[in-house]
């Protein structure tokens, strides 16, 4: 049995990069939010957020017949949707070692938007102020520290297993949204290029 560590074919930035430059690109997909996609990516890249692509991954099967590098922030949403294109049969799947952060890191060149947090210092952010604020309240109201107690055990689970429920909430706000990624629009955005 193959596991997902195991599966995963990583590329790192300097790769990926010269690659481009040779003309011999592979078809980069960026899994994240729209918002997160607008403040900084990778130029040529699409923007075919995480549940998009699980949703749609029949319909983008058909237009991605040649190598594909997915990239999200860090790897964690990338190394969910190889799994997901994987499981619908799309072979030569990479993921970027590092995801943007190690893409900036690494002097790549990006196309920049509006500046925004990203998704992690967001559930920072929304994580710590429930904990202090719920620390705070708990001295006039007895249990109320079980709330910040049950964010730290949310933490711990998405520690220990890859994946964050706050997360995925806060890239339902508007702010994270931004315009809603048309499937079609991206389809036929790969289809040019082929």
């Amino acid at each position: 049995m193959t596991t997902d560590a195991s599966r995963i074919a990583g590329l790192a930035p300097t790769a990926l990069q010269q690659l481009i430059k040779d003309g011999r690109g592979p078809r980069v997909l960026d899994v994240r939010t729209p918002g997160e996609f607008r403040t900084v990516h990778i130029p040529g890249s699409y923007n075919v957020p995480l549940d998009t692509l699980r949703e749609h991954r029949a319909e983008l099967l058909t237009h991605l017949d040649e190598d594909v590098v997915l990239v999200c922030r860090s790897g964690a949403r990338a190394a969910q949707a190889e799994q997901a294109l994987a499981e619908a049969g799309l072979p030569n799947l990479r993921v970027l070692d590092g995801g943007m952060t190690a893409w900036e890191a690494a002097g790549a060149p990006v196309d920049r938007g509006e500046a925004r947090w990203d998704m992690e210092r967001q559930v920072r952010l929304v994580a710590g102020s429930v904990v202090l604020a719920t620390g705070l309240v708990g001295v006039l109201v007895p249990g109320a520290h079980l709330i910040g107690t049950a964010i730290g055990a949310g933490l711990t689970y998405a520690a220990l297993s890859n994946s964050c429920m706050m997360g995925v909430l806060l890239s339902k706000l508007p702010y994270n949204r931004g315009p809603r990624t048309d499937i079609r629009t991206v389809i036929a955005s790969l289809r040019d290029r082929s």
